[in-house]
């Protein structure tokens, strides 16, 4: 009868979704998971070999917003350094606030088409200058993208070019998702981000990395030097990216000393508060404009935002070593609240803290987050989080974004090929950090849309397990349709991951190995395949297994009990792997006592065979025997983990 009903339920659980596919050992254990050989480029232990190499883009960038027109005008120099083995005969850059014309390519990736437009960047003016040389460049722009055909080629290993390009852009509205304006009680709040010609990555595994931007994939950056300057209205306050140079020049006496504070207070301290708003005197003129300055070293992307709407505080992050930042929260009154922004930073605070001590130090002098619309949207250093979240939500959101600072801000990973490389590793790393927050004030989280409230994420993914329709993880960003962005981009992978540290691997062995990615791959430019194989390598673990089957298969599994019989002292169990993804095992013995008994097999079990009979001594009456009895992994028929004996 036991396997009757087994047989029943897998009958009923294809009908459902689930393809029974019989498990073949030789699919799932099959060797050459990996393409190439290790390399002087890339070596085989997933460490950036002797000879790797990465092109670097310094930008000195000024930006004027007139908000009148709701037009950012702007001025880029671009000193980019070709340290790759092959002389560069043509440029590509990014213009990405081409994304919102009429007729981009963005247009057709989803159903729905936009209603609204903007001209995009309009070119003003374009120059190189090569050696003590200057001339007007000849340049193409097509969608999202510029190519810079050049006479004289960028030579191999160190060559240099500068790059002057001169444009403006109308700022897009609500419209515009990532960046923005909108208006607030105390006026419009600006967040500005995608808003300067920006070079394309090219690298050792594509060359020129040209994919447009489609809206849905995100960034691949190369690092460098940033030194910019935003010119607005006197009353507003610009909360950029980076370290403020110019402090005398836009701050007030009072400001600069409520920051100096801040730098040496764990508790959050005032900048301007609510009151001064609407005070002329919060700012240090009442007329005309003002610039504001800022530098940021080695980071892949600058942002800010601007407001005159904006309350601001701040507070000191105590990182390893006896190193610090400032952590800094602007809002709009609308957001204030014990309940809301007014825990901003201190959110922001313990989110650095713990990400740094775990995994690696922040390293930038300052972490903004910014109230606006984008609601939810990274950038190095400054996050533009919903001006109207609230508790765990804004608590969530918040680690998240800063999260992001690690993955892919730190670890430059391409996110419009590999999605799951940022979001699903830094969704992984949320876990912990809520588990950490205030004593578990917003814990567990696991995943906000598929397990709330700390629901069994084990149970959640098993709807996306059993979709013969849903894509690996390795399909590029724009690719993977809106259905599945979130399960296969942010959940799947950190569900991954949580299974490797919690049940494959350990916590030790993981924790060393992930460091050690980490570590490898600060400021530069890693594969999956470098992932894979500095996992394998530092944690000693072939786990080509689990990479082929979670994520570049979307394979199902399913353990079963499938017979026990007690003779004697003696329990003989025979186990199952019906499905193609494997796992170690975790098999538990009930006894009529109460007391229980577990047996842990590893994942060689199931290297020759699809079913495996073992004998386990015994002293009392067994009643049961469960497989997965902690019901960690995803498995597709629950009803055949359990034997019940009368």
């Amino acid at each position: 009868m036991h396997k009757l009903f087994s047989v029943t339920v897998a009958i009923i659980l294809s009908l459902s979704g689930y393809t029974q596919v019989k498990y073949e050992p030789a699919e799932t254990f099959a060797p050459g998971l990996y393409s190439n050989n290790g390399n002087t480029i890339r070596s085989a232990n997933g460490a950036p070999g002797p000879a790797y190499w990465q092109n670097r883009a310094d930008y000195n960038l000024q930006a004027t917003i007139d908000t009148i027109k709701q037009q950012l005008t702007g001025y880029a120099i671009i000193r980019y350094t070709n340290n790759s083995p092959d002389s560069l005969q043509s440029l590509w850059l990014l213009l990405e606030q081409n994304l919102y014309k009429k007729g981009a390519r963005s247009n057709f990736l989803f159903d729905q088409q936009p209603q609204e437009f903007t001209t995009g960047f309009e070119i003003d003016e374009v120059k190189i200058g090569q050696g003590a040389t200057t001339t007007a460049a000849n340049y193409i722009v097509t969608d999202t993208r510029m190519q810079i055909r050049l006479n004289k080629a960028v030579p191999a290993k160190s060559g240099t070019i500068s790059i002057y390009i001169k444009y403006h852009y109308t700022i897009p509205g609500a419209f515009g998702g990532r960046t923005d304006y909108v208006r607030t009680k105390n006026g419009t709040i600006y967040e500005i981000a995608q808003w300067y010609p920006r070079m394309c990555v090219y690298d050792d595994l594509l060359g020129w990395n040209t994919h447009p931007f489609l809206g849905s994939g995100e960034f691949y950056c190369e690092y460098g030097n940033f030194d910019y300057s935003v010119t607005v209205p006197w009353n507003f306050i610009v909360a950029g990216a980076g370290e403020l140079q110019n402090a005398n020049e836009v701050l007030t006496k009072q400001q600069i000393e409520r920051l100096a504070t801040a730098r040496n207070s764990d508790k959050t301290v005032m900048i301007r508060s609510a009151k001064e708003v609407t005070e002329a005197t919060s700012r240090p003129v009442q007329k005309g404009t003002l610039t504001w300055r800022f530098k940021m070293n080695n980071t892949r992307d600058v942002a800010f935002g601007a407001s005159p709407a904006f309350i601001w505080d701040a507070a000191r992050v105590n990182l390893p070593q006896g190193k610090k930042c400032l952590a800094m929260s602007v809002y709009p009154v609308e957001s204030d609240g014990t309940e809301a922004w007014s825990r901003s930073t201190e959110y922001l605070k313990a989110s650095i803290e713990h990400f740094s001590e775990k995994w690696f130090v922040y390293p930038y002098p300052t972490a903004v987050n910014e109230a606006g619309i984008a609601a939810g949207m990274e950038y190095p250093g400054i996050l533009f989080d919903g001006m109207n979240d609230k508790t765990k939500e804004l608590y969530w959101v918040t680690a998240h974004e800063i999260g992001h600072n690690w993955f892919p801000m730190i670890v430059g990973s391409n996110e419009r090929r590999h999605a799951w490389m940022d979001e699903g590793f830094n969704t992984f790393i949320g876990i912990y950090a809520s588990d950490a927050f205030n004593k578990g004030e917003y814990a567990p989280k696991r995943d906000a849309e598929y397990a709330p409230d700390g629901g069994n994420p084990a149970d959640e993914i098993r709807p996306w397990l059993s979709d013969t329709n849903a894509p690996s993880m390795m399909m590029p960003a724009d690719v993977i349709p809106e259905k599945y962005r979130h399960p296969i981009s942010y959940f799947k992978p950190a569900y991954g991951l949580y299974l490797l540290r919690e049940y494959i691997l350990g916590k030790d062995r993981f924790d060393y190995a992930f460091r050690r990615y980490i570590h490898n791959w600060a400021y530069k430019h890693p594969s999956p395949e470098d992932f894979f194989r500095t996992m394998d390598n530092e944690a000693g673990e072939d786990l080509s297994w689990f990479w082929r089957g979670w994520f570049y298969n979307n394979w199902a599994l399913d353990q079963a009990v499938q017979q026990v019989a007690v003779a004697g002292n003696k329990a003989t169990i025979t186990i199952a792997n019906n499905y193609k993804l494997v796992m170690p095992v975790v098999v538990q013995l009930t006894f009529n006592n109460g007391s229980t008994q577990r047996i842990e097999l590893p994942v060689e079990t199931w290297f020759q065979r699809t079913s495996y009979t073992f004998s386990v001594p015994v002293n009392a009456a067994v009643t049961a025997v469960t497989i997965d009895p902690d019901q960690v992994l995803p498995d597709a028929n629950r009803e055949n983990n359990v034997f019940k004996i009368k």
